[in-house]
């Protein structure tokens, strides 16, 4: 009962500002759920806190972590959602956000490996640098599909920190027909300051504002083998051995059709639904290829496109 009280406590004060609750009343809900319907406390604690979201009109980002104090945990530890803890990590790299309430989305990483975040724009928090490492406080894990990953909101405390992070990563090896080729591919401009590889995003890096962007090639790409879908990206060097298109070449082709987009469109004639051995480092979902084999001749990956893009 001890046990319940506590979290009993811990509900309460999160709602304090927006509900007229007691701690008792709190506790009794949640004394219902645990003793009488055998549902596991972490349970019980999150359907009570969502039927108190719901009656406030609250997102679950507007609240705290309550009076408690956070779990520390690193990346490999997340293996539940709605949970608010702790962490130390070094931000490995930094997507372009597809929606205006985002404000950064990317990878932290640890010791264990790495773990996709996402920060709200409405959270109007310090922006993260990708290479820097931060002590992260207050921040919510979340799960979609299987996949983990937390929150930075208006709670959250971020402080750099010198604390230098070795990111664990683990080699993977994945088979299978290459059936979707992701915005941000082809002939690409990153930001030339130095230790800075930000991918330019309308001629602006997001750290050190509009600079005159070096030429790179990629591809993000999706790879099904039939049972489940990897995300993978290809370096230069990859790109240039898988398509045959070098950056010279690429950048010939964007200058002649005044657009760089003709560039993707010619990597996916060359090489949309041949299937191919990957082998490299994964972060967060992506699977980085080192080594790259093809197995097959093209095939028609209409069938397994559907699937590709519902990830």
């Amino acid at each position: 009962m001890t046990d319940l009280h506590t979290h009993a406590e811990e509900i309460h004060e999160q709602f304090t500002d927006q509900l007229d609750l007691t701690v008792e009343a709190v506790e009794e809900r949640l004394d219902t759920l645990v003793n009488e319907y055998q549902v596991p406390i972490s349970e019980a604690r999150r359907s009570v806190t969502n039927s108190y979201l719901d009656e406030a009109g609250l997102d679950r980002e507007d609240i705290g972590g309550g009076s408690g104090g956070n779990e520390t945990v690193q990346a490999a530890d997340v293996d539940a959602p709605e949970e608010w803890v702790d962490m130390t990590a070094k931000v490995v790299e930094l997507w372009e956000p597809r929606s205006d309430a985002v404000a950064q989305v990317g990878l932290l990483g640890d010791e264990t490996g790495t773990i996709k975040f996402t920060k709200w724009s409405k959270s109007d928090l310090p922006e993260l640098a990708e290479g820097g490492t931060y002590h992260l406080r207050n921040i919510v894990t979340d799960e979609y599909q299987g996949r983990f990953s937390v929150k930075l909101n208006r709670t959250t405390v971020i402080e750099e920190t010198d604390e230098e992070i070795e990111v664990g990563d683990d080699a993977l090896e994945v088979e299978g027909a290459l059936v979707d080729i992701q915005s941000g591919s082809g002939l690409i401009k990153r930001c030339p300051e130095e230790d800075c590889t930000r991918v330019l995003q309308n001629g602006r890096c997001s750290e050190h504002g509009e600079v005159e962007g070096e030429f790179d090639l990629r591809i993000k790409g999706v790879l099904d083998d039939g049972e489940e879908v990897t995300e993978v990206i290809f370096d230069q060097e990859a790109t240039e051995e898988l398509t045959g298109i070098a950056l010279e070449e690429a950048k010939d082709m964007a200058m002649d059709a005044l657009d760089t987009s003709v560039v993707v469109e010619e990597m996916q004639g060359t090489i949309m639904g041949r299937y191919y051995r990957v082998e490299g480092p994964t972060f967060g979902r992506y699977l980085l290829a080192d080594e790259v084999e093809t197995l097959t001749e093209a095939v028609d990956p209409e069938a397994t496109l559907i699937k590709a893009r519902s990830i």
